[in-house]
């Protein structure tokens, strides 16, 4: 493989890595807002309006985010009825070419992000809620995501290709895990 597909792949996985690890501590500060929402409600008998949404705006982040970096690492659900018998080099060749559906889905995916991401943007929309906050935080972190996905989907084709024609792309690992 040529140098600049080896660079594209590691920055990357480098990046999906660190952005993935991030979005694990999402999961900390939703179970806190959570449980914000739970002592407001107990303690002051009137429940904050905007901890119910926040949590859902998190979890929604955190599963945009770390979408890249459950693809890298392989944890994504498969449907393995033959997949698991076969060779490392059959799947990897399978695998580079079931990829361009994910390719098309995520660039569809993207399209309407970005759409979707420059009307709230430029008519400064709001959730239709007793809090009614900006949509256009959750949108960009939306197509963040995606794009990283997308991104990491690239990635994978060429270690697939690499992989299929019993190659390596000689990559460092920097995550012993």
């Amino acid at each position: 493989m040529p140098n600049f597909i080896k660079r594209y792949v590691k920055t990357v996985d480098a990046i999906n890595q660190k952005v993935g690890r991030f979005a694990m501590y999402l999961v900390v500060m939703m179970i806190a807002i959570l449980i914000l929402s739970v002592f407001s409600r107990l303690l002051f008998d009137r429940p904050f309006l905007w901890t119910m949404e926040l949590a859902q705006f998190t979890m929604a982040a955190y599963y945009l985010l770390s979408g890249g970096y459950s693809m890298q690492k392989g944890s994504h659900v498969r449907m393995d009825i033959f997949y698991e018998r076969w060779s490392v080099k059959k799947r990897a060749f399978v695998d580079s070419i079931t990829v361009f559906f994910l390719i098309f889905y995520l660039s569809i995916l993207l399209y309407g992000g970005y759409s979707s991401t420059s009307y709230a943007l430029e008519y400064g929309q709001k959730n239709y809620s007793a809090w009614a906050p900006y949509m256009a935080p959750i949108k960009i972190i939306m197509s963040i995501g995606i794009l990283l996905m997308l991104l990491q989907a690239f990635a994978m084709l060429f270690k697939d290709i690499a992989t299929a024609s019993g190659k390596s792309l000689n990559l460092e690992s920097s995550d012993a895990s």
